[in-house]
This record gives C-alpha cells, structure tokens and sequence, in this order.
C-alpha cells in the first residue's frame, strides 16, 4: 500500500519512510510521502582511501542532493596504488543490514558495487527481493559489477560469477565494463557488435531491464552502449565518450553508477539518468587531482551538478 501526500510535497523534494500499519492483522511497511530529501542506497565495499566504493558512493550522493545510506559488503586494506586485502563481510550480518534498513524505510533507489564473496552476493539478492517479486514493486536498483580493481586485483571469488548473474535479474540497469560484459555472458566484446550482443544478453537472457555497457577499456573512442528492453526485444543507443587526457583516475565506475541511481532517486528516467550521470562524471574527472603516490581522484564541486 502506498499512500502519497502530493499536496505537501514539493517536485525534486519528496521522500518516502516508511510507518508500520497499526493494526494486528497487518505489519507490512507503508511508503508515505513528505516533504525532504530522496533516499539512496549503496550496497558496496568499504575504501579506506574514499575514492571509490562505500565512501565514494556517499560523496556522489550528496553532491547531487540525495541523502546517503549505506550496507557494508567488505572491507578492503588498499592506497592508492592498490588493493592489498579483500576482507568479505559475513554474509548474515550483510543480510541482517538489509533487513533491518527495509523494515524501518525503503530508499528511492539502490546501487550495487562490490560484493567480495559468493555468499555475500546471495545475501544482497535475499535481500532485495524482500521489497517485492515484480520489477515495478522495488526501487530502481543499479548493479555495477565489480570484478578488479584497476591494479588486477580480484575483488570477488570466481564462484560469485553465478550467483552476480542471478542477480541481474532484479537489476534496473547494469553497468559493467567490457571484460566484466564478457565474463557475464560469454560474448566477445572486441568489436561493437560484440558489445550489442552482450547487452542484449544482459537484458534478454539474464533479466536486466537495461544495460549500459561501458567502452573506456576499448581502442579507440570510449563510446558507451545503452541497451533497453522493449517488449520482447532490445533497443541500442551508442553514446559518444570523451576522452580525458591525464593520469589515471580511481573511482570511475563507482562514481558513475552511483550518479545515475540519485537521479533516479530524484525520479529522473532511465535514460535521463545515464546521461547525467555521465555529464557529472566527466566533469568530474577534468576536475581530478592527486591524492596520495599514485592516483588522480574525482572531485565532486558545484561545478558537477
């Protein structure tokens, strides 16, 4: 049951919490509308260096007016040079997070990152599919599939590759780069029909409602891919990329996944949601600058909204 307060609610502003029924028959949550922020939800490992995940999720939310919440799924010993430990969260504890988050309110959308483990990734989908069985019942959810970090380390056990792609199935939109593009679906992502078969797999095959395949590890010019569903079949919309010259920059993927899941928490579409999220990300990263021995991180100004 959803109850909407309109008349007190300002276009861009609104925020549902979430009130228990008072009644001994019914204890389902009640999404209520009232004036405030929207609600954003990364489900995400910890980066102490705060240029990606958990943290960096955080920053991209507020700089973009939503308010921030968080599930831990691993902890990570890592500079900025690299990723030195991958520690995996237990599983229940990720799982209870979830649990005792939806119960009190449901946030507005969800952005998945890192998952570390298995089990973690088993977890997450647990969890997630207790806000309801259809698409249309749960909030946007984002799924940036993390697999290395951009040193090589491995950031999830291989055994994950399953059950990450069960849970595409209750994705809004998937965002992985071209090698986790291939080791999801199996298609050869060298060349641009490659790339269309593969989103059409994300979307078709494992359940994605859309995907957004992403060319900045391609020769040539990084032109990403947006594929949607629409009926029974898949639409392609190639985005034309820029690149950026400099050092390289920590925390891309991330910060682009979780730009477009506060949009689509302010309720922005789909596709509105890439394209500003991309715009943000890029001005992002002309924005850069050295933390640390090696990398560049993105800086989140006024100047990205």
């Amino acid at each position: 049951m959803t109850v909407r307060g309109a008349s007190a609610a300002m276009p861009g502003h609104t925020n549902e919490i979430v009130v228990k029924a008072a009644t001994r028959h019914v204890n389902a949550p009640i999404r209520v509308t009232i004036f405030g922020m929207r609600v954003a939800l990364s489900i995400a490992g910890s980066d102490p260096t705060g240029g990606a995940g958990l943290q960096a999720d955080l920053q991209v939310f507020r700089a973009l007016g939503v308010h921030g919440s968080g599930v831990v799924t691993a902890l990570t010993v890592q500079d900025s040079s690299k990723v030195h430990e991958v520690l995996p969260v237990f599983p229940n504890v990720v799982l209870a997070q979830l649990r005792k988050l939806f119960a009190d309110f449901t946030p507005d959308a969800v952005k998945i990152g890192m998952l570390a483990s298995d089990d973690v990734a088993r977890m997450v989908e647990r969890g997630l599919r207790s806000l309801g069985d259809a698409p249309g019942e749960r909030p946007p959810i984002v799924l940036d599939p993390v697999f290395e970090a951009s040193d090589g380390t491995r950031l999830v056990e291989r055994r994950a590759l399953a059950a990450i792609q069960d849970l595409v199935g209750v994705t809004t939109l998937i965002t992985p780069n071209l090698s986790e593009a291939q080791a999801l679906t199996g298609c050869d992502v060298s060349t641009e029909e490659g790339s269309q078969l593969a989103a059409s797999a994300l979307v078709m095959n494992l359940g994605a409602m859309a995907a957004l395949v992403k060319g900045g590890h391609r020769d040539g010019p990084p032109h990403d891919l947006f594929a949607e569903r629409e009926g029974g079949s898949v639409s392609f919309t190639w985005l034309e990329g820029e690149r950026i010259a400099g050092e390289p920059v920590h925390g891309t993927g991330c910060a682009l996944a979780s730009s477009v899941t506060a949009e689509l928490a302010k309720g922005a579409s789909l596709r509105d949601a890439v394209d500003t999220g991309r715009q943000f990300v890029a001005k992002a990263i002309r924005n850069a600058e050295r933390l640390g021995k090696r990398a560049r991180f993105l800086s989140y100004t006024s100047d990205n909204t």
